[in-house]
């Protein structure tokens, strides 16, 4: 007769009971011999690490099955755990990148082609005498299905696994403890940097601390408000009636200070200020017959301090608000042109994140934020509440009183629907959201008048036709950003590069360089005492553009020209001596060291061309004088 599983149990738990050793050899020999040695289950474990995947065999199944005590025990003495397992196959990891790419098929239950390649190359083929041992259930399931392995977790594999964890640079040969740290610190940090990986311009986050801060903000102002108006009121009580705006007020506060210092010649900048002449000339002529107490220098300097503090902050939180706006076009830019940048962003804030807001259904959705009133309904059996934070939007102000449940619900869906597109779409637009905000305003109108709307098909048609056109015009402008950032960055590598190079220049180049001035001074002597001596010219021919600007002021030349028609001849000399220039260039060009000095002149040539000029104009003169007498 074959045992029924309950009575095997039963005997297996008799003859491990806490016995001697003599005993418990005998079952066991009892139980091999009852179920055979063919019988016999071939139990592997399956271990993964940062540096690759590692297969163990195990050593005596039955025992270890029934004995996990000992299994436990013998888990921190790495001599009794070699005897227990042994490592069959290691797999090495060829680089990071393959690391976290098992690491991530690991994590979602998907068998990659290594761990695969591992399995069926070291497992033995007839799969129903193999069982696996694996740590996560989810793997475990994946490969069971795939490859067709008896897998188990938990229990004695969960112990195995453990030791296994605990020994694993002894068990691998070339392995070292701190290697295998290391290898496990980098693929975590890489690990959680790929499932954290998000789109920078796409952060919800920043909606949801920068609402919170501008509800901070408004409470914080409005707080402070009151207290410069409770503060400055002593001094002058009729500006709380005139001015009701908190900054306004504020500000006036810091701009009067004093009120019997208030006159006419300040009258244009309250006009500023307050954006109304009325208003102005009310505080003015309020200034003039107030009945508040005088107060003293160190009491407005203190509220000056404080209004300033109060201006501020109302500041920031105009700039704050842009900066939201912004946000809110860039990451749910349906959803602010429906609802509003201000409640679009508090829903997401209470949701905690654009993704668990797109979850949620549209009835969720519509009292989201009246969770107290909806459970105080619940427990009073009263009536729930029709709406939550969509009450702001301007819809359900603009609806009749009986309506207001209606649109809100019809609201709440459209806002669900928007939420989904900002979530899921590649490219956010804000085309679903005016063509939704369109839908509302026609059920509004629906309500009043009776016009029925267009249907939802008919509309999400248009929708999607514009929202291509505008995905496509947005990475039109998004490739052609990035072609003129790779431009620049080529050029400013280019520009490096050619940096580089001239500070590497040769130590022979460096000294030519500190040789070319010792020359020109050499090669300046001649010249200077040939313009001294009253001599012609170099033969260094002078451009015609700096002659001209060596005489600025013709004027003078139309007298002279007129009284030196009748002698020409020391005007001739000067004139024939650029011939004489030009008919010594061929003679000079014969030797090579004349061309090397006219270059090294170039620098010197404007002062040269200077003292000549000086030297022509007044030979000039005094042959014109010699002319008169």
């Amino acid at each position: 007769m074959v045992p029924s599983p309950a009575s095997d149990w039963s005997n297996r738990k008799r003859a491990w009971s806490p016995q001697s050793g003599s005993a418990r050899r005998s079952a066991l020999a009892a139980l091999r011999a009852g179920h055979g040695a063919d019988a016999m289950v071939l139990l592997h474990v399956l271990f993964e690490h940062a540096v690759g995947y590692a297969l163990l065999a195990l050593k005596e199944v039955e025992e270890i099955s029934l004995l996990l005590p000992q299994v436990e025990e013998c888990v921190l003495n790495l001599g009794k755990f070699h005897n227990v397992v042994r490592l069959v196959a290691f797999c090495p990891f060829s680089s990071s990148q393959v690391a976290l790419e098992n690491a991530n098929a690991v994590s979602e239950g998907v068998v990659h082609e290594d761990l695969r390649l591992l399995l069926e190359t070291y497992l033995p083929s007839k799969k129903k005498k193999v069982l696996l041992g694996v740590g996560d259930p989810k793997i475990g399931a994946a490969i069971q299905e795939e490859l067709g392995y008896n897998c188990q977790t938990g229990g004695v594999i969960a112990e195995i696994l453990r030791g296994v964890r605990l020994h694993f640079h002894n068990l691998v040969k070339g392995l070292t403890d701190l290697s295998a740290c290391k290898a496990q610190l980098g693929l975590g940090h890489s690990y959680s940097r790929a499932k954290v990986k998000f789109n920078v311009n796409r952060v919800d986050n920043m909606i949801i601390q920068s609402i919170s801060l501008l509800d901070q903000l408004d409470k914080d102002i409005n707080t402070f408000s009151m207290r410069v108006r409770e503060w400055y009121g002593y001094h002058f009580p009729e500006l709380v009636k005139i001015i009701n705006d908190n900054a306004t007020y504020c500000r006036l506060a810091q701009f009067i200070g004093n009120r019997r210092e208030l006159n006419e010649e300040k009258l244009e900048k309250l006009e500023e200020i307050t954006m109304d002449g009325a208003k102005a000339k009310a505080i003015l002529d309020a200034s003039r017959s107030s009945m508040g107490m005088d107060i003293s220098a160190i009491d407005l300097i203190n509220i000056e301090s404080f209004s300033s503090r109060v201006v501020s902050l109302s500041e920031y939180r105009q700039s704050l608000h842009t900066y939201l706006r912004s946000k809110m076009s860039q990451v749910a830019p349906s959803l602010s042109a429906l609802i509003g940048e201000a409640v679009g962003a508090r829903l997401i804030a209470h949701a905690g994140s654009l993704t668990n807001l797109a979850k949620y259904p549209a009835s969720t959705v519509q009292i989201l934020g009246a969770e107290k009133a909806l459970f105080r309904a619940l427990k009073t059996r009263g009536n729930t509440p029709k709406y939550g934070l969509i009450f702001h939007s301007t819809f359900i102000g603009r609806a009749a009183a009986k309506n207001k449940g209606r649109i809100s619900r019809y609201l709440a869906n459209k806002c669900s629907i928007a939420s989904r597109i900002d979530c899921f779409s590649e490219v956010p637009t804000s085309v679903f959201g005016e063509k939704l905000r369109e839908q509302v305003e026609e059920r509004l109108s629906f309500y009043e008048t009776g016009e029925i709307p267009r249907k939802n098909l008919d509309v999400m048609k248009e929708a999607v036709v514009q929202a291509e056109e505008a995905a496509a015009e947005i990475t039109r402008k998004l490739e052609k950003q990035e072609k003129k950032r790779l431009k620049k960055e080529k050029k400013r590598l280019a520009a490096l590069a050619l940096a580089s190079s001239e500070n590497s220049s040769t130590p022979e180049e460096c000294e030519e360089v500190h040789e070319k001035p010792k020359k020109k001074k050499k090669l300046t002597q001649p010249q200077e005492t040939l313009q001294e001596n009253g001599m012609e010219d170099p033969p260094v021919s002078l451009p015609k553009t700096k002659k001209k600007k060596a005489f600025p002021r013709e004027e003078l030349a139309s007298d002279l020209e007129e009284m030196a028609t009748s002698s020409v001849s020391a005007p001739k000399r000067k004139k024939s001596s650029p011939k004489e220039e030009v008919a010594s260039e061929p003679e000079e060009a014969a030797s090579p060291a004349t061309p090397k000095k006219k270059r090294k002149f170039s620098k010197e040539e404007p002062e040269a061309a200077a003292s000549c000029t000086k030297s022509s104009t007044k030979k000039k003169k005094k042959a014109l004088k010699a002319q008169e007498d």
